[in-house]
């Protein structure tokens, strides 16, 4: 539920600014209710009347990933926190926690099907993209550190026995991962081939 909070002041502007300095946000992450518009009264001291509003932040690409997964996680009954990053462009998910190892499912399957779900989510009636990741007890970076040294490894079997080496099916994220750490190989080249979702990469000699 979106955050709202209610101000009162002198004038309309300064019980905005003050419910905008409360919530450490600027004006445009927020929906704006004038309650009362206040005035000065007869004179400016007789029947003088606050101005009152009620400010609530908007809710956010983040805000709404982060509910996503809290039903999902609910639903297979673990209990998990989950940390939200966001900007302009891309959103980030960080989720920890115990026994939540089934998030992440065969080489990552379970993990990058919630993040799809979830950029489809955040993404709906969106003019401009935003990246979305979703990362769990820091899977992304073990499984790509694994990932750089896989083809390190067998770029030089490949150099060695002079045979193409085809891998095995992999997401478009990893095949990148691929190719990004063979790129500025002298030896070696990849490429990909077979259509979604059994795409492979081959490495073979330049």
């Amino acid at each position: 539920m979106a955050k709202s909070i209610e101000k009162t002041a002198k004038t309309v502007q300064e019980a905005v600014h003050a419910a905008l300095e409360e919530l450490r946000t600027a004006e445009e992450n927020v929906d704006i209710e004038v309650i009362e518009e206040g005035n000065k009264g007869i004179f400016g001291i007789i029947g003088n009347k606050m101005a009152r509003v009620r400010v609530t932040l908007k809710e956010t690409g983040g805000d709404k990933a982060r509910m996503f997964l809290a039903q999902v996680f609910d639903k297979m009954k673990l209990n998990a926190d989950i940390d939200v990053e966001e900007d302009e462009n891309s959103v980030v998910l960080k989720v920890s926690g115990k026994d939540i190892g089934i998030i992440i499912g065969r080489r990552g399957e379970t993990l990058d099907s919630l993040q799809y779900l979830a950029s489809l989510i955040i993404n709906k009636n969106r003019e401009s993209y935003k990246r979305v990741v979703i990362d769990v007890e820091n899977y992304r970076q073990k499984r790509e550190d694994t990932l750089v040294k896989l083809a390190n490894r067998l770029a030089e079997r490949v150099v060695k026995y002079k045979k193409n080496i085809t891998l095995e099916p992999m997401n478009p994220y990893e095949r990148r991962i691929i190719h990004s750490s063979l790129q500025n190989n002298k030896y070696v080249e990849t490429y990909s081939i077979g259509d979604e979702p059994n795409r492979k990469v081959v490495i073979r000699l330049r």
